[in-house]
């Protein structure tokens, strides 16, 4: 009899070990997205923003001087009435372009470090161009005034309207304007220099006016002891005869009414600079 192997029965099972995968390899595709450039439109904003606000200066300065020469020409460089004046021009325009009007303020603010060169360029070349367009002006009108009749001529009423014009000066009066030119405008660049550290706007504007009137009260005192005029404006000076010759210019009344204005105007603020240095290091 045949006994089977207890062991035969049971077949053997052979666990086959699985294939080794193939390695996958994972590829990240990295994808750049360049980043949009919003610099420029920003940048070109604001210098789009800094010529209008330039261009506003400009064209403040413009009328404010076109009007403050028109004045002094009307009333004949009535101090107080020219005074009154600024301070309504201070308070039109002053937030605009700070209301110059006259190119002593801006040199004085240009050499002092208060304003770029560029701009002051600006200021100046706009006071100029007010003052001449005021002269312009006011002359089509006194051309348009009727000439005076026979009757009113022969009654001694016959009076022909003319533009305000400064007296000729003589080589004696020379130096006295030009010192007195000096002073008044170191005066009004004084008042000017510390109205800027004023906020509000009614008290900055009277402080301008009553800075000028003062200074052009000493000017006028002054000068008028040599029997000459001053003007404490060079812009406001070209229109109203500060050279009376172009062709042949007088270089000391030049000096008189251009150059010693512009140095009383540097000395005013540099004079208020010192000052207020002072007081801040007392302060500390």
């Amino acid at each position: 009899m045949a006994t089977k192997k207890a062991g035969s029965a049971a077949k053997k099972t052979v666990k086959k070990s699985p294939a080794p995968s193939k390695p996958t390899t994972t590829t990240t595709k990295v994808t750049t997205v360049k980043a949009i450039e919003t610099a420029s439109p920003v940048k070109s904003t604001r210098l789009t923003s800094n010529r209008t606000f330039i261009a506003s200066a400009l064209i403040a300065e413009f009328i404010g001087t076109f009007l403050l020469t028109a004045v002094v020409m009307g009333t004949r460089g009535e101090p107080l009435y020219v005074a009154f004046s600024l301070v309504a021009i201070v308070l039109t325009v002053g937030a605009i372009s700070g209301a110059h009007v006259n190119p002593l303020l801006t040199v004085g603010a240009w050499v002092t470090r208060k304003m770029t060169t560029l701009r002051a360029l600006g200021y100046i070349v706009a006071q100029v161009l007010g003052a001449a367009f005021a002269l312009v002006v006011l002359t089509l009108f006194i051309g348009a005034a009727p000439a005076p009749d026979a009757s009113s001529a022969m009654m001694g009423q016959a009076q022909t309207p003319e533009l305000f014009k400064v007296a000729a000066l003589t080589d004696k009066s020379h130096w006295y304007v030009f010192f007195a030119e000096l002073v008044g405008a170191t005066i009004f660049a004084f008042a000017v220099a510390n109205a800027r550290r004023i906020t509000e706007r009614s008290a900055q504007a009277l402080t301008v006016g009553l800075g000028l009137l003062v200074a052009v009260l000493f000017a006028v005192t002054a000068a008028g002891y040599a029997s000459a005029n001053a003007i404490v404006n060079p812009a406001v000076a070209l229109a109203i005869g500060g050279v009376a010759d172009w062709a042949k210019i007088d270089w000391v009344a030049f000096a008189a009414y251009f150059i010693a204005p512009l140095i009383g105007g540097v000395l005013g603020f540099a004079l208020q600079d010192v000052l207020h240095a002072g007081q801040n290091r007392k302060d500390v």
